[in-house]
């Protein structure tokens, strides 16, 4: 028998959620299971990924630290993939035991949120653990605390062992019919795949950029002609990369024109385009025609922002740098 346990608070010496599962785990143990530790907080971005960990299992627990109210982000985030990527019909045939250990009020919501969300996902419940600490010292001392914790873990094994049936749930047959008709017609190596891709950073970064690049490519095609390229050519024909790591994006709102125009810096390349971004370092509102003067060498960037032809919002440290970064030759 095999049995995963995933921790969802931030391992805390205080915490005796790791308490219990040690209990937990030594009864289990005992009883000849295999049991392995997720500690979300050490795999946090490798979560999606671990959505694939529940495949060989017979059974997992789900450990919650209230530590003021519901679940926590990692939990949330864990469950999330597994309602992505896991393989669902493995998921109908594993027992989940919730673990929640609270220092606040909400015990017992966590722990309904945990048999809720693993009985959405299709999965099978085992009676949980759930308690309110107010003594550390007093709650890990108390035998009669050991004697319940040792008790459920003993029924966990019984429950998994014995697989007893179950009559029909209403929420367990429509989310199996939801999930039959809506999700992706992946298998569930795929499905695994996926979640490998998505907990690796680089990869995700690098679908990003190609994304962004495709976006300007097919902004610049809507905007063939003199208007949706105007001002970009003179950006990159006089543009000085940055010597370090720099990396800088204005966005120059043309008020006259309704068009913004995004000078995306860095040492690598310089992505300048027509549209939006997520999160600019700086916003400029001025005209096209004070661009124009701009791209002219008629006048520069800080002297348009100096003399009230260019407003900006953000790091005005980084206002003074534009200048620094394109040299424009008088026309």
């Amino acid at each position: 028998m095999k049995i995963n346990i995933y921790y969802g608070g931030r391992g805390l010496i205080e915490d005796s959620t790791l308490y219990v599962l040690q209990k937990v785990t030594d009864v289990l143990e005992e009883l000849r299971v295999e049991v392995k530790r997720y500690n979300l907080y050490e795999c946090k971005n490798e979560i999606a990924a671990l959505s694939s960990s529940i495949k060989n299992v017979d059974g997992i627990i789900l450990a919650a630290n209230l530590e003021w109210y519901g679940i926590g982000g990692l939990l949330h985030e864990f469950l999330d993939a597994c309602w992505l990527y896991a393989d669902k019909e493995r998921i109908r045939k594993i027992y989940m035991m919730p673990i929640v250990v609270a220092n606040s009020f909400g015990e017992g919501e966590a722990e309904h949120t945990l048999n809720k969300c693993w009985e959405l996902l299709g999965g099978r419940l085992a009676p949980g653990i759930t308690a309110y600490v107010k003594s550390q010292s007093e709650f890990e001392t108390d035998p009669d605390y050991v004697n319940i914790i040792e008790k459920r873990s003993e029924d966990l094994y019984r429950t998994i062992n014995q697989n007893p049936k179950t009559l029909p749930s209403s929420t367990s047959m429509l989310m199996r019919e939801k999930m039959e008709h809506s999700s992706l017609p992946l298998t569930p190596e795929e499905s695994e795949q996926l979640s490998k891709y998505v907990s690796d950073d680089k990869y995700v970064k690098k679908q990003k950029e190609d994304i962004e690049e495709l976006s300007e490519m097919f902004s610049s095609l809507m905007g063939q002609g003199e208007s949706g390229q105007e001002f970009i050519k003179n950006f990159k024909e006089n543009y000085i990369p940055p010597k370090d790591d720099t990396k800088v994006i204005f966005e120059l709102k043309m008020t006259d024109t309704g068009k913004t125009l995004v000078v995306d810096i860095s040492r690598e390349r310089l992505r300048i385009y027509y549209g939006e971004c997520e999160k600019p370092d700086v916003v400029a509102t001025t005209t096209r025609e004070t661009i124009n003067r701009i791209v002219n060498g008629r006048q520069t960037f800080q002297g348009a922002f100096m003399t009230g032809g260019l407003s900006a919002k953000g790091d005005f440290k980084v206002v003074r740098t534009f200048d620094n970064y394109f040299r424009f030759q008088k026309l």
